[in-house]
């Protein structure tokens, strides 16, 4: 590879990025005299003490990508016991598909993201390698994005009493933001460029999007509005149901724990989503989209944990929390096969061991 030794002044422009694609964020910043186009392979090379606040920038983000990862794997230590049980165990399902492609693509997601996000070492001889990986993990957390998307409208479906007309409704918006995401991430690809910067002995390799910036916030937008009127529709089936619990108390304690269950996985599920979703539209702050300051290092370092959380762990501890409560329900059953399903408002007796969500 190519070596260009320049001064601050060749690097005149300092500009921080982020994207999301299908609910998936990158934090970037390009290092650019000149756009270079995604097959070149020069190096810019530079030990001008002005860049270490740059660089102390990269190395803590790359932190919290490690710690995110950590955390990760280590929920995935905790629950592998439910998982044996309540997935492995029991009769595979739809369900259970989804579970493990959200489950078992986003272990390697983020520990992609976080061999590109390491500042110590190259990824890559050459720019394009590490182009490879990143559009690897977009669309790769593109791909868990969607399989989440369809547990939400799983949830959602069972939650409105199995309503036709609101799956029909909450499909053609899921498409239609689906569509988008895709879209995005083509024209992205397109537009995008990339240069490899090794600044003090830190090895960054950074893109520019080359006018698709625009295009790129509006599909964050739209993602947003998904989650946030996903949340609306889940806090006004509680309320709903709440406001009828009066003349419910016919069905006794049962009711109290499907509530609870909701309460506990589906409300949380779709606030983190929906907060996550609207903390990363701070991402389009003047304010912090072009800092590299301690504050905005925090900053999306946090949003970072956030995300792996939400897109690996929030969904696989939905699933897994829907199938402990029917387990538990068939535990204590006299009978051994009652069990209470989330279509509230109503009872249904399954014929099921293991129950499904």
């Amino acid at each position: 590879m190519g070596n260009n030794k320049i001064g601050p002044s060749g690097l005149h422009s300092v500009i921080y990025t982020a994207r999301r694609c299908g609910d998936i964020s990158s934090q970037n910043a390009t290092l650019k005299p000149r756009s270079l186009p995604l097959t070149d392979t020069m190096t810019i090379v530079s030990d001008d003490p002005s860049f270490w606040p740059l660089i102390g920038y990269f190395r803590g983000y790359s932190y919290f990508t490690v710690a995110a990862t950590t955390a990760l794997v280590y929920d995935w230590a905790l629950t592998l016991g439910k998982e044996t049980e309540l997935i492995w165990g029991q009769r595979w399902s739809v369900m259970t598909i989804l579970y493990l492609c959200v489950r078992y693509l986003g272990i390697p997601y983020s520990a992609i993201y976080t061999i590109e996000s390491v500042t110590t070492v190259s990824v890559a001889d050459t720019v394009r390698v590490s182009t490879t990986l990143y559009f690897v993990s977009s669309w790769t957390s593109m791909s868990i994005n969607g399989v989440l998307g369809v547990i939400m409208i799983t949830r959602l479906y069972a939650m409105y009493q199995r309503s036709k007309m609101i799956l029909t409704f909450l499909v053609v918006a899921f498409l239609i933001t689906i569509i988008n995401g895709i879209v995005t991430a083509s024209i992205e690809r397109y537009h995008m460029s990339a240069e490899e910067a090794i600044l003090s002995g830190t090895h960054v390799c950074t893109y520019s999007y080359n006018g698709a910036a625009i295009l790129i916030a509006e599909s964050w937008i739209l993602s947003t509005v998904w989650e946030v009127f996903a949340l609306c529709l889940a806090i006004w089936i509680v309320v709903k149901h709440f406001r009828e619990l009066p003349r419910q108390q016919s069905t006794g304690r049962a009711v109290v724990d499907v509530f609870a269950v909701l309460m506990q996985s589906h409300v949380f599920y779709f606030v983190g989503f929906a907060a996550v979703s609207c903390f990363i539209l701070g991402i389009l702050s003047p304010k912090i989209a072009g800092s590299i300051s301690l504050g905005t290092e925090f900053y999306d370092g946090i949003l970072q944990i956030a995300e792996i959380m939400q897109v690996s762990v929030l969904g696989p501890r939905l699933i897994l929390s829907v199938r402990e409560y029917n387990a538990d329900l068939v535990a204590n059953s006299d009978e051994g096969i009652a069990m209470t399903t989330i279509a509230f408002g109503e009872h249904i007796l399954q014929e099921s061991s293991g129950g499904d969500v």
